[in-house]
């Protein structure tokens, strides 16, 4: 989300407070833990059902658990020997800065091109593309010795993301208004696909990899996408007046997908086979990004307005605690280490990067970086291929 956009938006007087948004949604505020049309998902079970997915995609191991291949210590073969750092993108900057998550020290910061977006893992866990957003271009970096390459020409690449097959990386070009399919290799333009909505920026994949959710933050949409077609087949607009959709993910037993909504402040829940009107539940004054435990249990939503990350619980389906960053902050974007323990975000006004403990909550470090930090990635993590944006891992 650009931050020419939220100062226009607040100046206008687009934010709502919380009260009105509850109202809005048909809630109370006294309701503020429990999700609001949805029913409590079954815990998470191993389940030997297969799944019919998409052709060429790796098959589902647990369709009850679709994170079971990112537990601690389930690097991929490809990914073992590469050093463990945090990838910070900042986007006023122009640069990239390498911190080493064991000493919270600046090893590396690497220039790259015009308003880096985001650092986004490879569907091959190979390559690490940083989106260079008003350079019109992708650096790659190799995430095993850190070096970046020479840049590859890419219009308008706000966000990157991988089909679960593995065949093309999925541009989302926001001001073109387009999703461009690419080579997911070389990056050479298969199909653009205009989109009328404004602002497309995150995106998760289903079960079966068939179909994917887009959030189009600035007028307030969602779309749902044929993955073989390349077609947009759904659209709607969300009911809140200022609705800003931002990250997307999808539960673990693949049942629904949660959209964090930065103006709304939380989550619209959304069933994604029906592709129905979606529920809502508050989180905290600008929700914006999704992040899911190594256990599957739970997700950190990341309060960008309010300087706090909220817990939400899959199995009980429901907001369990809520962890405050001392003297504030505006907690963004990022992932969580290799042993789950940590959860890394960045501060995106406050040009700070934030390590939290999973477990308690607190501040393990608060990092000076560049001006505009925003779409961080920590890697390697585990997985067996990566669907893309700072890493979305199956």
């Amino acid at each position: 989300m650009r931050t020419t956009k939220v100062a226009r938006l607040l100046a206008g007087g687009a934010a709502l407070t919380a009260l009105t948004l509850l109202s809005a949604c048909g809630g109370s505020p006294h309701r503020d833990t429990e999700a609001i049309g949805s029913r409590a998902p079954v815990p998470p079970r191993v389940s030997k059902a297969r799944v019919d997915v998409l052709p060429g995609m790796p098959p589902v191991e647990d369709p009850g658990d679709l994170y079971a291949a990112d537990r601690p210590g389930k690097l991929s073969p490809v990914v073992e020997g590469f050093p463990s750092r945090v990838y910070v993108p900042n986007t006023n900057s122009d640069t990239v800065t390498v911190i080493d998550p064991k000493t919270y020290k600046i090893i590396e910061t690497i220039p790259v091109g015009r308003q880096p977006q985001h650092v986004v893992p490879s569907w091959d866990l190979r390559t690490l593309w940083v989106n260079n957003d008003l350079g019109n271009s992708l650096t790659p970096i190799d995430p095993s010795s850190g070096r970046a390459g020479k840049p590859v020409d890419v219009h308008d690449p706000y966000n990157l993301y991988f089909t679960p097959d593995g065949r093309y990386a999925v541009v989302m070009a926001s001001k073109d208004r387009r999703l461009v399919f690419r080579d997911a290799h070389t990056m050479k333009q298969v199909k653009s696909v205009p989109v009328d909505c404004g602002g497309v920026n995150h995106a998760d994949f289903s079960i079966d990899g068939r179909y994917f959710i887009v959030s189009c933050e600035f007028s307030g949409e969602l779309l749902k996408v044929d993955t073989a077609r390349m077609e947009v087949v759904g659209r709607q607009k969300l009911d809140l007046h200022g609705a800003m959709p931002q990250d997307v993910k999808i539960s673990p037993d693949g049942k629904r997908f949660y959209i964090a909504d930065m103006v709304a402040g939380g989550m619209w829940i959304l069933d994604g086979d029906t592709f129905g009107k979606p529920g809502f539940l508050a989180t905290g004054k600008g929700a914006h990004g999704l992040y899911v435990s190594r256990d599957s249990r739970e997700m950190y939503v990341s309060n960008r307005g309010e300087g706090s990350v909220s817990v939400f619980d899959f199995t009980r389906n429901r907001l369990t605690k809520k962890w405050h960053l001392p003297g504030g902050g505006s907690p963004d974007m990022g992932g969580v280490s290799a042993d789950g323990k940590v959860l890394w975000l960045s501060g995106r006004y406050n040009a700070e990067v934030y390590a939290i403990d999973t477990r308690t909550g607190a501040e393990l470090a608060r990092i000076k970086v560049g001006s505009g930090p925003h779409g961080l990635a920590v890697y390697p993590q585990p997985g067996r291929y990566s669907l893309g944006h700072t890493g979305v891992f199956r």
